[in-house]
């Protein structure tokens, strides 16, 4: 059974997966569907001397401007950010906020909500 195979029938099995850059990008977005979508993966890349923390669907270019991406991604990779930096207790309030927020909404179109990505921002920092 191929490794995407065991990912779609049992993703609890696996911590970590480590692979190529090309096949890195199959598997999230093959993830991403078992979660609820790309707006809700933050990702990292770490290196020995730096870091970079961003959402899995990258920039977004087919919907920026529109007012309908759901920020959850970008700002759980932050609160991935603040943890890598040490500031744990930040991370942990961010990473509640957020969850607290997908719980009770409001939430983007891509989770069946109406709201904006500026609603659910906002959402976001008044439950910080």
């Amino acid at each position: 059974m191929c490794i995407r195979d065991r990912v779609c029938l049992d993703p609890e099995q696996f911590d970590v997966v480590v692979c190529p850059n090309l096949a890195g990008d199959v598997l999230s977005d093959l993830a991403a569907g078992l979660v609820g979508g790309l707006g809700l993966l933050p990702s990292a890349n770490v290196g020995p001397e730096r870091a970079l923390f961003e959402p899995v669907h990258g920039t977004a270019p087919d919907i920026a401007g529109e007012g309908v991406a759901n920020p959850a991604a970008t700002v759980i990779s932050a609160a991935m950010m603040l943890e890598h930096l040490g500031y744990d207790e930040a991370g942990a309030a961010v990473n509640a906020a957020v969850e607290e927020t997908l719980e009770n909404g409001p939430r983007t179109p891509d989770l069946g909500g109406d709201a904006s990505t500026e609603d659910v921002t906002e959402a976001i920092i008044e439950r910080l």
